[in-house]
């Protein structure tokens, strides 16, 4: 592993690639499907955060993934997961869903509601190491000040990834401030706000926008506008 230089990087919402069709509108944050821009090719092992809506009575029919660390995350509505080990489940906001594809998995991941709209972020990491067996889990979480949602280790009410890599959900009031620091040597931090809008190493972000960063000596300085919620991806920058 070569060294790596300092990096920032700041991506504007309207920005993100944009796919819509009858069933699904969708923001792709990196390259994905038709979207390509040479700038957001991911951030390390982080390759895809998708801001989907799916309309009632529709979703992803059933396909294949592998070697893929697949992280879903609802913020309205119900989906439903079924996959090739068997799993089926319904995941709600405030739920999140880990599948580790591994050597090979086959899913589908359909609206709950033939009503109402599923609002998600999927979002995709690049595993440690290729093959292994899929696995797959859910649960709920508390949306505490600083949660932490995904891990290596399972730490805490987290699920666990096959990757160094730790996912949070940071639910901060107005006027708040705050910090982060990776917890790992070699990972940066890339901050995404769901909702409300902060100032991240000075560089103000409304919603929807992201601001990466990774250096040898890094905490992240955050500071709040309004309320806002903040996805905070700590990852290894680079990957095998």
């Amino acid at each position: 592993m070569g060294h790596m230089e300092a990096l920032r990087v700041h991506h504007k919402a309207n920005k993100r690639g944009h796919a819509s069709n009858e069933w699904l509108d969708t923001h792709y944050s990196f390259s994905f499907a038709d979207f390509y821009d040479p700038t957001r090719m991911g951030f390390g092992s982080l390759i895809v955060i998708n801001d989907d809506h799916i309309k009632g009575g529709h979703g992803f029919g059933f396909h294949a993934h592998q070697d893929m660390e697949i992280i879903t995350i609802p913020f309205e509505g119900s989906l439903i997961h079924r996959d090739s080990m068997g799993n089926e489940g319904t995941i709600t906001a405030g739920e999140i869903q880990v599948m580790s594809a591994g050597h090979g998995v086959v899913h589908s991941e359909v609206n709950g509601s033939d009503m109402d709209p599923v609002k998600l972020f999927q979002v995709w990491i690049v595993p440690r190491e290729k093959g292994g067996a899929p696995r797959y889990e859910q649960k709920k979480y508390q949306s505490d000040e600083r949660m932490l949602l995904v891990s290596p280790n399972g730490e805490g009410e987290s699920l666990i990834i096959q990757q160094d890599a730790w996912i949070s959900l940071f639910t901060l009031n107005a006027g708040a401030s705050t910090t982060y620091t990776p917890r790992k040597k070699g990972n940066g931090v890339y901050v995404f706000v769901t909702s409300g809008n902060v100032a991240v190493d000075g560089v103000r972000l409304e919603e929807r926008d992201a601001y990466g960063t990774y250096s040898e000596a890094q905490t992240v300085n955050i500071s709040v506008g309004i309320d806002a919620q903040l996805l905070i991806f700590d990852v290894p920058m680079e990957t095998r």
